[in-house]
């Protein structure tokens, strides 16, 4: 990861603070880039294609900035011989489908994610509807670094169109074999869910209604899509507290929140009580492997909980690096039949390889008709630890040494096993410490897990002070 004032650039996207680091002209650079890498790499891997314009499709959240970078990135791409189709307001993972439904070249979201409304980023997709590799990452980075971004003649400019994509996304969670809407929508579920002002504000409730679920059982709080953000972006607990209250006051059977890209999930359960996005990830799996038997991938940042229920089912539980598309590269590796990652991410390769909070919703919705239970019922039944999530900030600390000096204090210690997979973690009987350096903020990740959150809490606490005296 490179960091230069508030943009940051990673294999998880090009990402700022509007007018204060991503600018118009960083979004012309790396757009450039990207789309002469996918014309290259059209070309080279479709020899048919010679001749013919590559397609890249393009979609945003609700940010205020949006519709703004989306014209920038848009003309910029028409200018390096790209035809566009402009997905507009659309969820990360109906973007990520509509590449594969468009056998496009490559495909662009305008989503900081869950970082704050002032930010914005060009996440990119390759051909395959995934985030790029880390090599391909590079090779756009290398384009736009090197300003080796080549325009097309005058007669040979991309065109432009609008298309909505997201009936295409819905329909194809209804076409699962494991999804029934007449089930779901025999057992009228009342349903809240928080729509931080964004693309899940519209998306949530059209899926709803297409899984069976009656227009008058749906509350959508915060659902205008201004990108307004009502509360701070990210899913957590502090964050849903009017989600909490309204399944509550509505007597709703649950309450779903997306981020701003609507590609994580989290639930509040109908006793009002938040489910850690740890958990989202978990009842999918239970969900899934009544049906079908395979290979589940998290990542090294995810819960134990995975492990667990993996046991009961005799599944395998396989761990990668964070980054979804880490995860998504040892997906395939295994044969994973799902996947996922602690913050919410449900990866259903039956649909495409990456996180989407819509199909994740089908599946929580399906397993509540299949069972007869209640999603509190489901909640207890869960294995349940305690995370804790803190950081350091990097303010020029040396973060190979210093992840150096914790893997090489903690490598003979009795009872630990250390992974430098992706920083170091390192796990003990009955707990574990992840240290690793941010893909999308400049700072220092100090993630803990144990069976309290008072355990988990003295795990961090106990790292960052080792961390802060090692540096």
């Amino acid at each position: 990861m490179r960091n230069s004032g508030t943009l940051i650039v990673s294999i998880s996207g090009i990402r700022g603070i509007f007018g204060n680091g991503l600018d118009p002209s960083v979004l012309v650079r790396y757009a450039g880039a990207f789309g002469t890498w996918c014309r290259r790499t059209w070309c080279r891997r479709r020899a048919e294609s010679i001749g013919q314009p590559p397609v890249v499709v393009i979609g945003r959240d609700a940010r205020v900035s949006g519709p703004v970078c989306a014209q920038i990135v848009a003309a910029t791409l028409r200018s390096m011989g790209c035809d566009v189709i402009d997905a507009g307001l659309a969820p990360t993972p109906t973007v990520e489908m509509a590449v594969l439904a468009e056998q496009a070249a490559g495909g662009i979201v305008l989503s900081a994610s869950h970082n704050p409304a002032a930010w914005n980023a060009l996440k990119l997709l390759n051909e395959k509807g995934e985030f790029l590799s880390a090599e391909e990452g590079q090779e756009v980075i290398d384009l736009a670094e090197g300003g080796g971004a080549e325009t097309a003649a005058y007669d040979a400019l991309g065109h432009y169109r609008e298309h909505d994509f997201l009936p295409h996304h819905i329909k194809q969670i209804k076409q699962l074999d494991f999804i029934d809407p007449e089930a779901i929508g025999a057992q009228d579920f009342q349903v809240v869910v928080d729509g931080i002002n964004s693309v899940g504000a519209v998306a949530l409730p059209e899926l709803l209604r297409a899984l069976g679920v009656r227009d008058a059982d749906i509350t959508v709080l915060n659902g205008a899509p201004t990108g307004e953000f009502a509360h701070p972006a990210e899913p957590l607990p502090d964050n849903l507290t009017g989600l909490t209250a309204a399944v509550m006051e509505h007597d709703a059977d649950l309450g779903i929140a997306v981020d701003p890209d609507a590609d994580r999930l989290a639930l509040v359960d109908n006793k009002g009580r938040y489910i850690l996005e740890e958990l989202t990830q978990v009842i999918a799996a239970d969900f899934l492997w009544g049906f079908r038997d395979g290979p589940f991938v998290t990542n090294l940042s995810s819960s134990r909980a995975i492990d667990d229920v993996a046991a009961r089912h005799g599944q395998e539980a396989h761990r990668s690096a964070v980054g979804e598309i880490n995860v998504v590269k040892k997906m395939q590796a295994v044969g994973a039949t799902l996947g996922g990652e602690g913050n919410g991410g449900v990866i259903l390769p039956d649909l495409h390889y990456g996180r989407d909070a819509l199909v994740g919703t089908a599946m929580v919705l399906q397993h509540l008709a299949n069972t007869g239970k209640s999603l509190s019922e489901l909640h207890d039944a869960l294995p349940h630890y305690a995370i804790v999530k803190d950081k350091l900030p990097l303010d020029g600390l040396d973060v190979d040494r210093l992840l150096g000096q914790m893997e090489q204090r903690y490598q003979d210690e009795d009872g630990a096993d250390l992974s430098t997979v992706d920083g170091v973690k390192i796990s003990f009987a009955k707990s574990w410490v992840h240290l690793r350096a941010s893909n999308t903020e400049p700072i220092l990740r100090i993630y803990a897990e144990a069976e309290t959150a008072e355990q988990a809490r003295e795990l961090v606490e106990r790292f960052k002070g080792e961390l802060t005296e090692a540096a």
